[in-house]
Protein backbone atom coordinates (compact mmCIF):
# COMPACT_ATOMS: atom_id res chain seq x y z
CA UNK A 1 0.00 0.00 0.00
CA UNK A 2 1.03 3.58 -0.65
CA UNK A 3 0.46 6.11 2.11
CA UNK A 4 -0.38 9.59 0.85
CA UNK A 5 -0.24 12.62 3.11
CA UNK A 6 -1.65 15.91 1.84
CA UNK A 7 -0.98 19.39 3.12
CA UNK A 8 -1.60 22.99 2.13
CA UNK A 9 -5.35 23.34 2.17
CA UNK A 10 -7.16 26.17 3.87
CA UNK A 11 -9.38 29.20 3.53
CA UNK A 12 -8.58 31.75 0.83
CA UNK A 13 -10.39 34.68 -0.70
CA UNK A 14 -11.56 34.63 -4.33
CA UNK A 15 -8.65 35.42 -6.59
CA UNK A 16 -6.18 34.06 -4.08
CA UNK A 17 -3.67 31.23 -4.32
CA UNK A 18 -2.88 28.01 -2.54
CA UNK A 19 -0.33 25.25 -3.02
CA UNK A 20 -1.16 21.68 -2.15
CA UNK A 21 1.46 19.03 -1.52
CA UNK A 22 1.18 15.26 -1.28
CA UNK A 23 4.00 12.99 -0.18
CA UNK A 24 3.91 9.27 -0.88
CA UNK A 25 5.54 6.64 1.29
CA UNK A 26 5.44 2.87 1.63
CA UNK A 27 6.81 -0.16 -0.13
CA UNK A 28 6.61 0.34 -3.87
CA UNK A 29 8.83 0.03 -6.93
CA UNK A 30 7.51 3.16 -8.59
CA UNK A 31 4.53 5.43 -9.05
CA UNK A 32 3.12 5.69 -12.56
CA UNK A 33 0.56 8.40 -12.02
CA UNK A 34 0.04 10.97 -9.30
CA UNK A 35 -2.67 13.52 -9.19
CA UNK A 36 -5.49 15.37 -7.55
CA UNK A 37 -9.22 14.87 -7.47
CA UNK A 38 -11.79 16.94 -5.62
CA UNK A 39 -15.25 16.48 -4.22
CA UNK A 40 -17.61 19.32 -3.41
CA UNK A 41 -20.62 18.83 -1.12
CA UNK A 42 -23.38 16.98 -2.91
CA UNK A 43 -21.24 16.28 -5.96
CA UNK A 44 -19.23 13.33 -7.25
CA UNK A 45 -15.47 13.19 -7.00
CA UNK A 46 -13.90 14.67 -10.12
CA UNK A 47 -10.47 14.78 -11.71
CA UNK A 48 -8.53 18.00 -11.22
CA UNK A 49 -5.12 17.15 -12.65
CA UNK A 50 -2.81 14.19 -13.10
CA UNK A 51 0.86 13.81 -14.00
CA UNK A 52 2.91 10.86 -15.21
CA UNK A 53 6.44 9.91 -14.25
CA UNK A 54 7.82 11.69 -17.31
CA UNK A 55 5.84 14.86 -16.63
CA UNK A 56 2.91 14.53 -19.00
CA UNK A 57 -0.13 16.26 -17.55
CA UNK A 58 -3.88 16.37 -17.95
CA UNK A 59 -6.23 18.95 -16.44
CA UNK A 60 -9.95 19.38 -15.99
CA UNK A 61 -11.25 22.09 -18.32
CA UNK A 62 -12.47 24.07 -15.33
CA UNK A 63 -8.94 24.55 -13.96
CA UNK A 64 -6.86 24.91 -17.12
CA UNK A 65 -4.75 28.04 -17.03
CA UNK A 66 -5.24 28.46 -13.28
CA UNK A 67 -3.85 25.26 -11.74
CA UNK A 68 -0.44 23.72 -12.32
CA UNK A 69 0.50 20.20 -11.30
CA UNK A 70 4.12 19.23 -10.79
CA UNK A 71 6.01 16.32 -9.37
CA UNK A 72 9.32 15.56 -7.67
CA UNK A 73 10.04 11.92 -8.43
CA UNK A 74 13.02 11.81 -6.07
CA UNK A 75 10.76 12.82 -3.19
CA UNK A 76 7.67 10.92 -4.40
CA UNK A 77 5.77 14.16 -3.99
CA UNK A 78 3.16 15.85 -6.14
CA UNK A 79 2.16 19.49 -5.96
CA UNK A 80 -0.83 21.50 -7.11
CA UNK A 81 -0.33 25.23 -7.48
CA UNK A 82 -3.70 26.95 -7.60
CA UNK A 83 -4.11 30.60 -8.56
CA UNK A 84 -7.11 32.80 -9.36
CA UNK A 85 -9.21 30.63 -7.09
CA UNK A 86 -12.98 30.79 -7.40
CA UNK A 87 -15.73 29.90 -4.93
CA UNK A 88 -16.58 26.93 -7.16
CA UNK A 89 -13.13 25.49 -6.44
CA UNK A 90 -14.26 24.87 -2.86
CA UNK A 91 -14.00 21.15 -2.18
CA UNK A 92 -12.06 18.45 -0.42
CA UNK A 93 -8.99 17.75 -2.52
CA UNK A 94 -7.71 14.18 -2.60
CA UNK A 95 -4.27 13.04 -3.64
CA UNK A 96 -4.12 9.96 -5.87
CA UNK A 97 -1.36 7.53 -6.79
CA UNK A 98 -1.21 4.63 -9.24
CA UNK A 99 1.78 2.62 -8.09
CA UNK A 100 3.49 -0.75 -8.40
CA UNK A 101 3.70 -1.95 -4.81
CA UNK A 102 5.97 -4.65 -3.42
CA UNK A 103 3.21 -6.77 -1.87
CA UNK A 104 0.00 -6.03 -3.75
CA UNK A 105 1.23 -5.34 -7.25
CA UNK A 106 -0.22 -2.39 -9.13
CA UNK A 107 -2.87 -0.52 -7.21
CA UNK A 108 -4.51 2.86 -6.71
CA UNK A 109 -4.38 4.67 -3.39
CA UNK A 110 -5.91 7.84 -2.03
CA UNK A 111 -5.02 10.36 0.60
CA UNK A 112 -7.42 11.41 3.33
CA UNK A 113 -8.15 14.73 1.70
CA UNK A 114 -7.52 18.37 2.47
CA UNK A 115 -10.21 21.04 2.56
CA UNK A 116 -9.94 24.03 0.25
CA UNK A 117 -12.46 26.80 0.86
CA UNK A 118 -12.66 29.86 -1.36
CA UNK A 119 -14.80 32.52 0.23
CA UNK A 120 -14.79 36.19 1.07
Amino acid sequence: QVQLVESGGGLVQPGGSLRLSCAASGSFFGIYLMGWYRQAPGKERELVAIITTDGSTRYADSVKGRFTISRDNAKNTVYLQMVSLKPEDTAVYYCYADALTVVAGRRNDWGQGTQVTVSS
